[in-house]
């Protein structure tokens, strides 16, 4: 029998505390993966199909989900609400909404809400004014009916955001699924820009004026509106297209007309141009 002689290690001395082992395995094996090994740190893993854990963990529930729809700047928003106003522009949707964003229509949602309140504040001072020019003082503060604001955010919030996501559910019951809610929901902030510019309009105390103008707004809006959904809408059964459009008609006559009785409707006690039908 043969005998081979080894010379002890001075670590072996150091007891099992001394030793350590390390395996490579996973790390080669996330290496080969293309994953985010030890020797790869810092490098591009886009084109290898790595996608970071924080997004792809991100749920319906969460705020980083709809994050990339905020993403947006102030140029591209203004340049979307711009082009609303155009009532030729029945492609909107395909042509300038894409991707879609959530910032544009809450902004435009909310300004709006300010809008309505601060414009009907400013008529109903000046309608005060102009009824009795001596009992008005420039010293007297200006009151304001907060629960005109409080009616605002609960008319605009509803019909800028509940009923789009309302006609998206439907469709979807209906079997039409070309669009998603966040186009449903941006197509319907953006095509309200439209009254924020009139609700400015609107202080002018001329109530054939502010009838006309109130007209306008619900005309441009409702096409632009009407003809942006119809090509989606037709994708489902004649008889409910029909029936799911003439109720998004009455639905905007009706927001229409909310505006103009709930926040225009301050006339001076001398009555300016043609009566008021209403």
């Amino acid at each position: 029998m043969a005998y081979v002689s080894i010379e002890a290690d001075e670590r072996m001395e150091e007891g099992p505390d001394g030793l350590q082992f390390k395996s490579f395995l996973e790390t080669d094996a996330r290496q080969t993966a293309g994953g985010p090994g030890v020797g790869n740190v810092g490098t591009d893993h886009t084109n290898s199909g790595y996608i970071p854990d924080r997004s792809g963990k991100t749920s319906f529930w969460q705020v980083e989900h709809y994050q990339s729809y905020f993403d947006i700047d102030t140029k591209t928003v203004l340049r979307r609400c711009y082009l609303t106003l155009i009532p030729t522009n029945s492609s909107f949707l395909s042509d300038h909404l894409t991707p879609a964003d959530l910032y544009g229509p809450f902004w435009t949602l909310t300004t709006l809400i300010f809008s309505l309140f601060v414009f009907s504040s400013l008529a109903s001072s000046i309608a005060a004014y102009m009824s009795d020019p001596d009992a008005a003082s420039p010293t007297d503060p200006l009151e304001y009916n907060f629960g005109l604001l409080s009616i605002a955010v609960g008319l605009v919030y509803s019909y800028g955001l509940a009923v789009p996501v309302l006609l998206w559910l439907g469709l979807r019951y209906l079997g039409v699924g070309e669009w998603s809610v966040v186009e449903t929901v941006a197509l319907w902030g953006y095509g309200q820009f439209v009254w924020i510019p009139v609700s400015l309009l609107c202080v002018i105390p001329v109530p054939l004026v502010r009838w006309i103008l109130v007209g306008l707004a619900f005309l441009l809006s409702g096409y632009f509106l009407i003809s942006n959904t119809y090509p989606i809408l037709a994708a489902a059964d004649q008889k409910a297209v029909r029936l799911v459009a003439v109720l998004l008609v009455l639905l905007h006559a009706g927001l229409a007309l909310c505006f103009k009785i709930l926040f225009f409707s301050y006339y001076a006690v001398k009555q300016i141009g043609p009566a008021d039908p209403l």
